[in-house]
């Protein structure tokens, strides 16, 4: 019986053992593991428009760089970002918000956005294209921690 107590609790602490250093990994490695891109602006007759300067999200979450919004010929709209660089984290995303001056999450949440999809890297230059049937005008562009809700780093486009 008490060979068995043994045995049981050595499996659960290694079962809780894993999970802990499997969650640990998960949301710590970003903090020291950067992934940096580097893509070209692609397409003929792309004609720039706003511009914004990212900002620090918080005092934890950090961003600079700028974004500008060019447009095609066909009507395709893109966002190239520049000399950016933000702070890691798990599960960032691109998002585009109908508000300028966003400073919070309830900025995001509390207004209308849409999803660009998933950051390709949080250092280098990186373009995103800006879906046909997006029904607002971005007034903002936002690097947004989607599993936990953070707001990491934004830019008004003017």
């Amino acid at each position: 019986m008490f060979r068995k107590a043994i045995i049981v609790t050595a499996l659960v602490a290694g079962a809780v053992g894993f999970v802990a250093g499997n969650s640990f990994w998960y949301l710590a490695s970003p903090l020291w593991i950067d992934r940096t891109v580097s893509e070209p602006l692609t397409g003929g007759g792309l004609q720039a428009g706003a511009k914004g300067a990212f900002k620090d999200g918080d005092a934890s979450h950090a961003g600079k760089g700028t974004v500008t919004l060019f447009n095609d010929p066909s009507g395709q709209r893109l966002l190239r970002f520049t000399d950016f660089e933000v702070t890691n984290g798990p599960d960032l995303k691109v998002y585009v918000v109908d508000k300028a001056d966003v400073a919070s999450a309830e900025d995001v949440t509390g207004n209308t956005f849409r999803s660009l999809g998933a950051l390709k890297g949080n250092i280098g230059d990186q373009n995103y294209a800006l879906p046909k049937d997006l029904e607002f005008t971005p007034r903002s562009v936002v690097i947004w921690c989607e599993q936990f809700g953070v707001l990491f780093s934004a830019a008004t486009l003017n």
